[in-house]
């Protein structure tokens, strides 16, 4: 299949990582061969796997440069089952190498065309803004999730975000449709949440996730421990959360699957993506 969907919103803070990080980690479980692309100069996907982002050889940098081929990039079996295009705070000047390069737009999809079929899956975690590589994911993508925080300020940023897919359909990539919204960070004791999701649901009418993924202690500690909610505390309402997100990706693109069973992570080979973390 090789679906690549970027993941992002221009409004810093709406669980864009978590959500790129967390339903790369949900689908595995479902049995789909996923590959997370880090393009956030942050580099907080590549830490919230575990891979220290300042031991790293090549990354994402070196892909855009031309320097590095995929094969020399992707770090594999980083969780299990996940395979991984690094990045770390080298990426901040890319723009500024690019500006006078050829085909400086696109990139990310020629690279990504060598291995595409390789991958069920393959999810960008984006940075929170609409510079060259945004431009470059979105360009490489088949479509796009937008994560969007239950707040007031809620479709901030989303208006510009929708501005710069709609150029990019009508220029660069006709074929680039918007995959779902995905409410985040949801609390439900207050009117305010209700009220957000409702003016969601109705400015994006059926493109919105029936999944709402709830403010959760446990989901925010994940990424300090280097670890995807679901290998962190796969009980957690985080991690089911993901997983009923994960099972309307799959249904949307009609893909079949078998019910997920918490004791199949037991069969997960854990020790394999911990010596490939060993082996950076």
């Amino acid at each position: 299949m090789g679906k690549i969907i970027s993941i992002g919103n221009q409004k810093g803070g709406t669980g864009k990582t978590t959500t790129t990080v967390n339903l790369s980690a949900a689908l595995v479980e479902y049995g789909q061969k996923v590959l997370l692309i880090d393009s956030d100069p942050q580099g907080n996907a590549t830490s919230g796997v575990g891979i220290n982002k300042n031991e790293l050889e090549k990354s994402i940098y070196e892909l855009l440069l031309n320097k590095a081929s995929p094969e020399e990039v992707i770090l594999k079996n980083v969780c299990p089952g996940m395979d991984l295009v690094p990045c770390n705070i080298n990426l901040t000047g890319i723009e500024i190498e690019l500006v006078g390069a050829l085909s400086r737009e696109t990139r990310l999809r020629t690279s990504l065309k060598q291995i595409k079929e390789e991958y069920d899956f393959i999810f960008i975690d984006l940075p929170p803004s609409l510079g060259l590589l945004t431009l470059n994911a979105l360009v490489a993508s088949d479509s796009i999730i937008v994560p969007i925080q239950c707040e007031f300020y809620a479709l901030e940023g989303v208006s510009q975000l929708l501005n710069t897919f709609n150029l990019i359909k009508e220029n660069l990539n006709p074929h680039l449709t918007i995959e779902g919204i995905l409410m985040t960070m949801a609390d439900f004791r207050t009117n305010l949440t209700a009220e957000v999701i409702n003016e969601i649901k109705r400015y994006f009418n059926n493109k919105v996730y029936a999944s709402i993924i709830p403010r959760n202690i446990r989901l925010s500690e994940a990424p300090s421990y280097g670890k995807p909610i679901s290998l962190y505390d796969t009980n957690s309402i985080g991690a089911k959360k993901y997983r009923e997100m994960a099972e309307e990706v799959l249904a949307a693109n009609e893909i079949i699957y078998k019910p997920f069973n918490c004791k199949d992570i037991d069969k997960m080979d854990i020790n394999n993506s911990e010596e490939s973390k060993k082996s950076i």
